[in-house]
């Protein structure tokens, strides 16, 4: 089980990584949806992108903070 010391590490590092993670997700695909549509998206559309993405990124950043903390500095109780 891991420390509290363990998830506020693993929660900081995902905040941190939150807003530029979202940015480049939101701006991917955007660029996907006008390429496929090929037309400029209205208002409505580019904030239903940006709504999407913040909620991908925020399962993304997340785990990927995980991840990286269990790499670098293992979880606490591995014995």
């Amino acid at each position: 089980m891991a420390s509290l010391y363990d998830v506020i590490s693993i929660l900081v590092l995902a905040g941190l990584l939150f807003i530029p993670v979202s940015k480049l997700i939101w701006v991917l695909s955007v660029r996907r949806l006008q390429r496929k549509l090929q037309t400029e998206l209205s208002e409505q559309e580019i904030t239903g992108q940006l709504t999407r993405a913040r909620f991908v990124s925020l399962f993304v950043s997340t785990l990927f903070a995980a991840l990286f903390y269990a790499n670098m500095f293992g979880l606490s109780n591995h014995g």
